[in-house]
């Protein structure tokens, strides 16, 4: 049981540090991402892209207990593949968005069903075998490829610009956090809801600011954002790994004790 206990600790508390930290994650994937496929040969890229995220991913896996710096890395090169995955569906593919997002959904929909029918349990604060954490961790990447295709959609395909979408999103991010805290809406539900949505959010500012005022933006650069956006990142981080905000009790303790 003790065992079980410690590897449940391989995700933060979601705090409202966690929140802004995602968010963050979204518009530095969006910004980085379009920055570097742009600019370099977008196959090599995305090869290189997958071998971070590997790499990040097997990091997060090997250590023992939630390590900030592990846990946001991981996300961190997530958001950056997943909006390249989003992305070759539909340059290099001409897959429409409306039809990349329908995937993408369909997609986590499977994963959310056999992580369900394998472990009678989607909280992420029941974590604590290997297999719900490479359950988990699909999820995270299918929540990203799927938000990237839908904030695109309703910036581009839709015409909304980048701002309208990064205000809807907002009113829509809210809507699962009201529902939970006034009409009882299911914490499990509640939590994937906003997961998802934090990522067309995050994209759609990250958008807003870089891209030139002909696409509605601010014209201050995807290199330049995406920069700002790590430097937050790891500030952020580096602030969860000195105050333990995003720890609970009993895991520092744990920790202090060995």
């Amino acid at each position: 049981m003790f065992l079980v206990q410690r590897l449940a600790k391989k995700v933060p508390e979601l705090t409202i540090y966690f929140w802004v930290i995602k968010v963050l994650t979204t518009g530095m994937g969006e910004a980085t991402s379009d920055f570097f496929v742009h600019r370099y040969n977008p196959y090599l890229v995305v090869v290189l892209g997958a071998v971070a995220l590997a790499v990040s991913l097997i990091l997060q896996l090997y250590v023992r207990r939630y390590e900030p710096w592990a846990y946001w890395l991981a996300v961190s090169m997530v958001a950056v593949f997943g909006t390249m995955a989003a992305g070759i569906l539909h340059i290099y593919l001409g897959v429409p968005y409306i039809f990349s997002a329908t995937i993408y959904a369909l997609a986590l929909t499977v994963i959310f069903v056999l992580w369900y029918l394998s472990e009678k349990s989607l909280s992420v604060h029941s974590i604590y075998t290997r297999r719900r954490e490479l359950f988990y961790w699909a999820a995270v990447l299918a929540t990203f490829a799927l938000g990237t295709a839908a904030g695109d959609m309703t910036a581009v395909s839709f015409h909304l610009g980048f701002l309208a979408s990064g205000i809807l999103f907002a009113v829509v991010f809210a809507v699962p956090a009201v529902a939970y805290r006034f009409f009882g809406l299911n914490e499990i539900v509640a939590f994937w809801f906003a997961y998802i949505i934090t990522r067309p959010l995050g994209a759609s500012f990250a958008d807003w600011l870089a891209v030139q005022p002909g696409q509605g933006g601010l014209d201050l650069g995807k290199g330049t954002i995406s920069i700002a956006l790590w430097i937050l990142i790891i500030a952020f981080v580096t602030y969860m790994t000195v105050s333990h905000r995003d720890v609970a009790r009993t895991q520092v303790a744990d920790a202090s004790a060995e």
